[in-house]
């Protein structure tokens, strides 16, 4: 419940809304109050009497009340509903603004699946949470305290005989509502199963009808389609209990009220009128109790969603910028040091990524790093930027420690192509520019030709505003990654990260690329990672990366000389009968060196 107080706070720019739809529904409880003590006077006056004057005035009075309290209702609708929307509207962007500061490892263990589900699902129950409380929260306690006062002050004895039936079903409602929290708590989690499974099979539609995998994934859904479902009936069964249970209550206190009133009635100390007044306030007041059943489902779930919410904002991002930080200007030159850098990911203190990485980039130098799958190629390169904190060690910019640095300035030097190729909705053109926003048309083109995919943008329909598909599927592997490579040229960066960006290229192309970079990103430290050696073969310095370790470094005419693993990746790759793509790859100087191996 505190969770869902401090989310309140999002209502707080709201309040003159808020306050609105509460004292509309002050006015329509009165009137709604005031009907039964009409019917009596009705009955009282009117009826028994045989005065029709009375009963005509008394009820053109309530079919006016019932005008004015129609649109008194209509007045609390759009004002709860505006505030709700409001609060929900400002949550979610909360919540999306404070996953945007999140760092690799909060992204790691709150996965994506369920950031989704709290970003939306959650969200929208605390809306309809806050939002029933303005109307069914504010209306029923009122009523029934009206009511309650009205039934006293027409039979006081008749009054304290339902007391305790009363308290029993305030004794009920909250019992309903402590158990509902856990349960909506579980399917919340459920759901989040649910939205995993589903985003993954979206997302590898592909791969899940090359592999002919249909039939299991339908099983793996049909698994956590029934938990969820199986976690809704347990509360339905539980909540299918309440209602019949608060009816049994008030069938109960009806019946006393009948037969102690009907005495009353007979020995003349209470008149017809009253009775019915009696009853239809009784009636008034629990029907809010039937209707607390609302309420309390509401509660209980937004209370499980508050927690859940609650729980993005008090995670904090694991890389912060020191007080103290430094900002880094245009003058950095680019030269990047690891010192006896070590790297484990949270949780895994005894599986060490990196190991004791010693390594120096000098400014402009272009430094490839190879190895094979899982030799922390890509997690040694995350740490320039400092998408993860190194575990032990240093690493350097400039002489300056790069967690001494603003991470704002840190990205402003660095770009860097991922290895997963992230496209987004939008124009090629928007994309290329998505890092440089103000970029010029002919930058953007500069940049296409240098990346190697002018040609193919130039040949489509749209030219440069032809739109990206959804991640992307209407480009092939090497038009996104050339796209990719484009935007990051486009930065302008001190430091350019190539994580294995060429891989969907083909080698005449990577060529080409390497070759315009070299001239259009002169100065311009470069990290090439790659798994193909003839992506690495021109760099001025090679490192071989083994299970963690750097195990030899150098240019490719001194590791294939001195370094056997780099000489078995070499031959592997680009052994006997492959002189004409040595010659292409490397010209005269590659092909001495492979001669000198």
């Amino acid at each position: 419940m505190k969770n869902l107080i401090k989310l309140s706070k999002f209502l707080k720019p709201y309040w003159k809304e808020a306050i609105a739809s509460v004292i509309l529904l002050v006015f329509i409880v009165t009137m709604d109050l005031a009907i039964p003590r009409l019917v009596q006077q009705i009955i009282d006056k009117g009826i028994t009497p045989g005065n029709m004057d009375v009963v005509k005035r008394t009820a053109l009075i309530m079919l006016g009340i019932s005008f004015v309290n129609t649109l008194f209702a209509i007045g609390n609708n759009i004002f709860s509903v505006s505030a709700s929307e409001a609060f929900s509207r400002d949550l979610r962007e909360a919540v999306f603004q404070k996953i945007q500061e999140f760092s690799y490892s909060n992204l790691d263990q709150l996965k994506t699946g369920n950031l989704i589900v709290r970003l939306t699902s959650d969200i929208t129950i605390l809306q309809q949470t806050f939002r029933m409380s303005m109307r069914i929260g504010v209306r029923a306690p009122l009523i029934i305290l009206g009511s309650f006062f009205l039934m006293y002050s027409t039979n006081a004895s008749l009054t304290l005989k339902i007391i305790p039936m009363m308290l029993m079903t305030a004794v009920v409602v909250a019992f309903f509502i402590y158990k509902l929290g856990p349960l909506f708590l579980n399917v919340q989690k459920k759901l989040d199963s649910l939205n995993t499974v589903l985003q993954e099979n979206i997302a590898g539609v592909r791969v899940v009808k090359a592999f002919v995998r249909r039939t299991h994934e339908e099983e793996r859904f049909e698994v956590v389609n029934d938990k969820y479902s199986q976690m809704n009936m347990v509360i339905q069964r539980f909540y299918s209990a309440f209602s019949p249970l608060l009816t049994l209550i008030i069938n109960f206190a009806m019946v006393a009220i009948v037969w102690s009133g009907g005495l009353q009635v007979i020995q003349g100390t209470l008149t017809v009128g009253q009775i019915v007044a009696f009853t239809d306030y009784l009636m008034t007041a629990m029907a809010p109790l039937l209707i607390m059943v609302m309420l309390a489902n509401a509660i209980a779930s937004g209370v499980a969603s508050a927690e859940r919410v609650e729980e993005i904002f008090e995670t904090q991002p694991d890389v912060v910028d020191k007080p103290d930080a430094v900002v880094l200007d245009h003058s950095v030159k680019g030269w990047v040091e690891f010192q006896h850098v070590s790297f484990y990911y949270d949780g895994a203190v005894d599986e060490r990524v990196l190991d004791d990485i010693n390594l120096v980039a000098e400014a402009g130098q272009t430094v490839a790093i190879l190895g094979a799958t899982g030799s922390g190629k890509s997690t040694l390169v995350n740490l320039i930027p400092r998408f993860y904190d190194v575990t032990g060690g240093r690493i350097l910019i400039d002489g300056i420690d790069v967690r001494d640095i603003k991470q704002e300035s840190l990205f402003a030097s660095i770009a860097i192509t991922p290895q997963d190729t992230i496209l987004f909705s939008g124009t090629i053109s928007q994309n290329i520019s998505y890092g440089n926003p103000t970029a010029s048309q002919a930058e953007i083109i500069q940049a296409a030709k240098a990346a190697q995919v002018h040609d193919f943008i130039r040949k489509l329909p749209e030219g440069y505003d032809t739109p990206i598909a959804q991640r992307g599927v209407n480009l092939s592997g090497g038009q996104k990654q050339r796209i990719a490579i484009a935007r990051a040229i486009l930065c302008h960066p001190r430091i350019l990260i190539l994580d294995d960006s060429t891989s969907a290229v083909d080698v005449e192309t990577e060529s080409k690329i390497q070759a315009a970079l070299d001239e259009l990103m002169k100065g311009c430290t470069n990290f090439v990672v790659a798994q193909r050696i003839s992506t690495v073969l021109n760099a001025d310095k090679i490192v071989v990366l083994d299970r963690g370790r750097v195990v030899a470094q150098g240019t490719h005419t001194q590791l294939i000389k001195s370094s056997p693993v780099y000489k078995e990746i070499f031959d592997s790759q680009l052994g006997d009968g492959n002189h004409a793509l040595l010659n292409l790859l490397g010209g005269k100087k590659t092909m001495g060196a492979a001669a000198n191996g």
